[in-house]
């Protein structure tokens, strides 16, 4: 495929899923202006048509011959389908019944495309980053996969009941039957999800034990990429179910979760398309190490505020007889005044934990930079800077050139 036919078709794809999401919230503003339940599995497949479609044109357009970016287009195109098939479903069965034509073929539809789009992120988790499996011996493991997939999606097809996509209890579809389900024939589709899902776990697996351990310099980057976006997207969606979730009886609380979700769940494409386009590959270092020092050090200040607040209170309590504002205003100055120094006790430990070898480089320069001022003696620098050369950046060999008056002079050492 030349150039301008990748060009054209990665973006014509990108194209197709954008309109096709437009279209659903279209169809979602026609359900909620008739007072009916949209289709409860919505943001998660906006997030992906979006995401996905735009990262995967851009790489796909860039670097034809590279999988992940038609692997990516596809996943995008399969979640728009999901979404705009499951809101016609609702507007045409639901909310507006025999409105439009074609609304129990679209409800058949969400009931099994979303299989293919998980079974296409499982495959893209095994061929990054760079388009092969990790070995041949893998080769049986995609094929499994891959037969996962289809099998799951034929069985989803054709099961009796209509239950679209992951959290399906509360779905507006739930108790419509199937169109084309074979009636008699065990539902399966909560045994499909779950092995499903355990394929996807044992390819993410593979990326972290098998990839990140044999990877070394650009592909050791592009993998901890993708690692870091699936922590963000794990860490938000820890946070909407367990600290926001009691509170989505507001309408603060209902947001913010969907706001944690909508950045987590971007984070994914975006990583993929800075490893595999290699634009600032290697700032993830610097990355990781701000999110394990101000995550820590959010942590433990929001930790020491609840307790300060709780023992000045019993204090004041026990003093007064009665509560006290003051105890939230020396909580805040304790917190303000613990800030810096325990970041950089944080940020210490971390790099002596996580980054020993670039904190050692760091306190020889340091030392090196001290003895600088002190020193007179060329030859010493001289020694003395090749080992921190030989100490810091560990090379093979190591050649030092002098330039003294107008001759110029070597000094190598192995």
């Amino acid at each position: 495929m030349n150039i301008r036919t990748a060009v054209w078709l990665a973006w014509f794809v990108c194209a197709l899923s954008l309109a096709l999401t437009a279209l659903s919230y279209l169809l979602v503003a026609l359900i909620l202006s008739l007072n009916a339940p949209i289709f409860f599995y919505w943001l998660e497949p906006t997030i992906i048509a979006v995401g996905y479609s735009v990262i995967g044109a851009i790489i796909a357009s860039r670097l034809p011959n590279h999988p992940i970016g038609w692997i990516c287009c596809a996943i995008g195109f399969i979640a728009a389908v999901e979404h705009f098939s499951g809101e016609y479903a609702v507007y045409a069965l639901v909310a507006h019944p025999d409105s439009l034509a074609g609304g129990k073929a679209m409800l058949w539809m969400s009931n099994w495309v979303w299989i293919l789009m998980f079974g296409l992120i499982v495959f893209m988790l095994l061929l990054f980053p760079n388009g092969r499996l990790p070995s041949n011996r893998w080769r049986p493991f995609a094929w499994f996969s891959a037969a996962v997939s289809v099998v799951g999606a034929i069985l989803a097809a054709i099961a009796p009941d209509s239950t679209p996509g992951p959290n399906s209890d509360a779905n507006a579809l739930r108790s419509l039957p199937n169109p084309l389900g074979i009636e008699g024939l065990p539902n399966l589709q909560q045994p499909v999800q779950v092995l499903v899902l355990s394929v996807g776990l044992v390819a993410a697996a593979s990326l972290v034990l098998v990839r990140l351990r044999n990877a070394r310099g650009i592909e050791r980057q592009q993998i901890k990429w993708l690692i870091y976006a699936s922590a963000m997207l794990s860490g938000a969606l820890i946070l909407k179910d367990t600290v926001f979730s009691p509170l989505e009886g507001t309408l603060w609380g209902l947001w913010v979760g969907y706001l944690l979700v909508a950045v987590g769940g971007l984070g994914g494409p975006i990583a993929i398309g800075i490893a595999i386009l290699r634009y600032r590959l290697y700032e993830i270092d610097t990355l990781i190490n701000r999110a394990l020092v101000y995550g820590s050090l959010t942590a433990m200040l929001v930790g020491l505020y609840l307790v300060g607040i709780v023992v000045l209170q019993r204090f004041f309590v026990l003093l007064t007889g009665q509560q006290s504002t003051l105890a939230v205003v020396a909580s805040t100055l304790v917190i303000a005044a613990l800030f810096t120094p325990l970041r950089r006790r944080i940020q210490g430990f971390i790099d002596r934990r996580f980054y020993r070898r670039k904190y050692d480089a760091r306190k020889t320069l340091e030392a090196f930079s001290a003895q600088l001022r002190n020193e007179t003696d060329l030859e010493a620098l001289s020694d003395d800077l090749v080992g921190v050369v030989r100490e810091t950046m560990q090379p093979t060999y190591v050649s030092l050139w002098l330039r003294r008056g107008t001759a110029n002079e070597s000094q190598q050492t192995d």
